[in-house]
Order: structure tokens, then sequence, then C-alpha cells
């Protein structure tokens, strides 16, 4: 009997394992880290063996938690980290260089150097703005600095994957090398409104398009799992970029529902139904999960969230656990006039500033951890609402009610000062396991393990609601703190 689907939450600094029983419930969670490789100043990579393995253990856990074999999972839903770059060969799986991360900025002079005479043509193809974040300048470089790797590739003797292709590839024992729109639509190389790989941005980025994989609507067939690998064999079900399978988690089906996802990053969604709004405030144009033909989202994407608060623990030892972080913050009553710009690896939307970095300002010799610590999770709900503003401004609407999740949005502080200072409601779902859940329901959809989307929303529990209680003038004088944070910290090199 069929008792799960199975979701892999394929994350940036973790894979993790999510069992949900036939009423949407999580039965069993299991989480593996795994190194991050940091080769010179704003480089990123990863072990792509160190992800599949992460990614098998924490399934295994998950399963030996909930007491359940292989063969009582009716279907496995993939959900990963976007942008991230993998390529392999095609005839042994061993990959021709580490994954390199959609943190990753080492393509960024490449890309300033495109956008001035590409960019409104890409934008106009991709709804992406020319930047070293996505795909296809990433896979570029490997193909050029790796050796021998262009002409192996000419050859047809490697593929290239983002993060839940290379998975699938290796679950199914090779036998499948596909992924879907949500991902496609984050490489560079994909065109949104024809649906299809576009040959002249291959070429512009030197990429043969015999390495590409077939693309699928997220919830679709991808193939079994080889049955040596959980000894059953399951039907692989569902893939989709972690962001959408956020906003389906939430069940942002119809036009104008949005969500924000407090990861490593913070990432802004808003369904824009059967329209391919076009940003005029530096959001991108991107595509929603779906069981056919997807439809389009205006996104924000803010490059470092919770990758702030992991600094404070790694970098400078200030905390020992991201959980310690919110009554450490409610300790004082402000930041003490502190401001933290979290510009690690430059900034996202709406400001696309890759030369920006990071900078803490205001401090005296008063200033003490807990001031640090909570201008670093103010820092998180001000580019937040960066983000929300340039939305608004686009959709020419009011967003009056942000859906979160992501581990950063258990943080009560955190949420409460989010609705303050967008002065709006943020609702917090009973499950904040939304990308998670989102792969699930797509899986469970397709195979017919749920009924229907009517189904999943009767099952939704209570949610938290955080409502605005900081006063204009307050929320005022926030806004302009940061913007003059933000000022100082922004930076061009001399050319």
């Amino acid at each position: 009997m069929k008792k799960y689907v199975a979701a892999l939450d394929q994350g940036t600094t973790s894979s993790r394992a999510l069992l949900f029983d036939a009423h949407g419930r999580c039965v069993s969670s299991a989480q593996e880290e795994f190194p991050q490789i940091y080769p010179k100043p704003g480089w990123v990579e990863h072990d792509p063996r160190a992800i599949l393995t992460s990614q098998l253990g924490a399934l295994r856990a998950a399963l030996a938690s909930a007491g359940a074999g292989a063969d009582e999972l009716a279907a496995i839903g993939v959900a990963n980290q976007r942008e991230t770059v993998l390529l392999w060969d095609k005839f042994t799986g061993k990959p021709v260089y580490n994954a390199i991360v959609w943190q990753c900025r080492r393509t960024s002079a490449f890309c300033e150097q495109l956008a001035r005479t590409h960019e409104e043509f890409i934008y106009a193809r991709t709804g992406l703005r020319v930047d070293a974040y996505f795909s296809a300048s990433k896979l570029g470089w490997m193909l050029s600095n790796v050796p021998f790797a262009r002409e192996r590739a000419e050859r047809g003797e490697l593929l290239f994957g983002t993060v839940d292709t290379y998975l699938i590839w290796h679950l199914t024992g090779g036998k499948v090398h596909a992924t879907d729109y949500t991902n496609a639509s984050r490489t560079m190389l994909f065109n949104i409104h024809t649906l299809q790989w576009d040959e002249e941005l291959c070429a512009l980025f030197g990429v043969p398009p015999c390495v590409l994989p077939k693309v699928l609507p997220s919830g679709a067939g991808y193939g079994v799992t080889d049955e040596k690998l959980l000894g059953a064999a399951v039907p692989i079900a569902a893939a989709v970029g972690d962001q959408q399978g956020a906003l389906f988690g939430h069940l942002c089906l119809e036009e104008g529902t949005g969500k924000t996802t407090y990861g490593t990053g913070c990432f802004l969604l808003v369904n824009t139904g059967g329209r391919a709004v076009r940003s005029r405030n530096g959001l991108l144009t991107t595509l929603t999960a779906s069981l056919a033909k997807p439809q389009y989202a205006l996104e924000g994407s803010v490059f470092v969230g919770g990758a702030a608060v992991q600094w404070l623990r790694d970098g400078l030892g200030l905390i020992s656990s991201a959980k310690e972080t919110e009554q450490i913050a409610r300790s004082v009553p402000d930041t003490g006039g502190v401001s933290f710009v979290p510009a690690f690896v430059g900034l996202g939307a709406p400001h696309w500033d890759a030369e920006c970095r990071g900078m803490i300002a205001g401090i005296t010799r008063g200033t003490t951890r807990a001031h640090i610590v909570r201008a670093a999770l103010e820092s998180i709900a001000l580019q937040v609402f960066d983000v929300v503003h340039a939305m608004e401004q686009d959709l020419r609407a009011e967003i009056a009610r942000l859906c979160v999740d992501g581990g950063a949005s258990a943080n009560g502080f955190l949420m409460q000062f989010q609705a303050d200072i967008l002065g709006a409601e943020v609702v917090r779902p009973a499950c904040a396991e939304t990308t998670a859940l989102g792969a699930a329901y797509l899986a469970g959809l397709h195979t017919g393990f749920y009924k229907d989307v009517a189904f999943l929303r009767g099952q939704a529990g209570e949610a938290d609601v955080f409502r605005p209680q900081m006063g204009s003038a307050a929320r005022a004088e926030k806004l302009f703190a940061w913007e003059e944070a933000l000022g100082r910290a922004r930076y061009r090199r001399e050319r």
C-alpha cells in the first residue's frame, strides 16, 4: 500500500528529505549538511558527490524515521537550489568539475561586458537580467576553463544540468536526462515565451545544445529510481526549482498571490497568471510550477538572507545556533544605531550591484553582540522590503498580505519586524516546509495520490498571522537609516 510521497529538498547548505501522508502532513524528515567550497573570494562551489550522497542519506534516514520502506512511496518529488551548474560524463556519471553555485561571482566581469550589448535581447527572451547569478555564464566558464570540456561536450560525451537534473539522472541510473520549466527558465538559455531552449542564446554563451536536458512540466513522469538505491523502483513524478516549489506549496495558483521564502537567500514570487509582466524595477520574469503549461511570475531575489545568520555563527562565532537569535534580538530595544548590509556576494534585486560588499556601520563602544544580531535579522527584512516595494511598482498594486516560509520564518522576531517594516500582514502557514510541500503536491497530483487542488486546500492547518505594530514615524526612520547604509556600502571599481 502506498502511504507517502517523498520530497527531496536539495538546498544550498544541506540536503533534506520529507515524507508526506495522504493528507499532506509531514510525518518524517531528515537533513544532512555538506561542505561549502570557497576557492577564491566570491567563488562558491559544491562537491557534486556530496550533493548526491547527502540527499540519498537524508531520504534513507527519513524512511527509517517513519519506519517505512521505499515500496510504500507513491512517488518522489525533487525540489532544488536553482541556477547551480553541474557538468558530468554521460557514460560514467563522474563530474568534470565541482558544481558552481548560484552565489558564485566568478563570471561577473563577463556578464557586465555582455550586458552592455545584449541586456535587452536576453531579457526579452528569458525574463532575466544579465548576471553571474544565472546558469549560462557558469556553464560557459566550465566549458572554457576545464581541460577538454568543450571538445568532449561537442562530441556528446558530457551532460549539463541544474541540481534536479543531476539528481534525477543518478536516481534513475542514468536513464533520464530531464529538467522542468522552472529550472530551465533560470539558466538564461531558455525562451520563456516559446518554452524551448534558444539556439541563439546557446551560441552566445558557447553552449552546445546536445548537452541540454529535455524540459517537462514540473509535475510529470521523470522515470523511476534504480531499485538498487532504495530497495524498490519508485516513480519520480516532480521536479521544481525551490522557489517555484514554495509558491506551489502555498497554493498561490491565482494571479496576484505571492510568497517570500527565507532560506540562504530570500525570494519573493508573485503569480501573474498568463501575463509575462515586464519589470521596470529590477525584478525578473519567470515561470511557475504546473502540471501542464506554466504560468508566469515576477520574482525578486535577495542573495543573502539566512546566510547572514550562518555567518554570525560560523564566521564570527557570535552565536552557537540560529535558534538563539530571536531571544538575543529581543534582549535590546533596538540596534543601538547599528546597520548591517549583508552584501557578501553583491546585492540582488532590485539593486543588482555585483560590486557591493557587506558592511556593519554605526558601531560604538556601547555596541554589543545583541545589537549586531538584531541588525543582522533586521537586514533580512529590510532587503525583502526593497523587493516588495519594487514589486508593487511593477504591479501597480499594494501587497497587503505576504505568505512566508523557509527556515528563518520560524523566527518570531524577524516575522514581526517584517510585518512592521512592510506595513502588511505576514502569514506563516502551519507547515513552513512549503518548498518540499510543493514538490510533494506536484508529485502526488501527477500520480493521483492527491485528488486535486481543492482537496489540498482543505487540508491546510491554522496559520500564524503577524500584523504591523510599528508606528509610521519609527518605520520611516528605520527605512532612512537602511537607505543611508546601502549608500555607504555600494561602490563601483574604477574602470
